[in-house]
């Protein structure tokens, strides 16, 4: 039985699959997940809108997986979004790589993305992608 809080099947069989240095796309319900995510596995969560949200997705895949690098879009007005915070606490106080909107849309179509995660989460910019680390 499994003990961690992800239980999702498809989310599970695609963890297993991922190594050191591969990536996973957590998404807000903005994201044009079918246009800028490449050939990575796509997993479609949102239920309602504003369900599951993002640090939903995240705290379950942290109770299965460990992450060393996290990158955000970063808006291009020079604010900082709340829920960049929230990403920071979550992960420990790891620092955000900010990129640039279409620098990450470049950076979610690269082979080494292995899995995205659409949400139904409303706040804008709660976009995360996540390197796994080691075990």
């Amino acid at each position: 039985m499994l003990t961690g809080q992800c239980i999702h099947p498809e989310l599970m069989r695609l963890l297993s699959l991922c190594g050191h240095g591969d990536k996973i796309l957590i998404a807000d319900g903005n994201y044009p997940l079918a246009s800028k995510t490449g050939s990575a596995e796509k997993v479609y969560l949102g239920l309602t809108p504003g369900l599951p949200t993002v640090t939903d997705v995240l705290a379950a895949l942290q109770s299965v997986a460990n992450f060393e690098k996290a990158e955000v879009m970063d808006p291009a007005n020079g604010t900082t979004p709340e829920i960049f915070g929230e990403f920071q606490q979550m992960l420990g106080g790891m620092e955000l790589q900010k990129l640039g909107r279409y620098e990450f849309y470049d950076a979610c179509c690269v082979d080494g993305v292995r899995m995205v995660i659409s949400t139904g989460e409303k706040r804008t910019f709660a976009n995360l992608l996540l390197t796994v680390g080691c075990a």
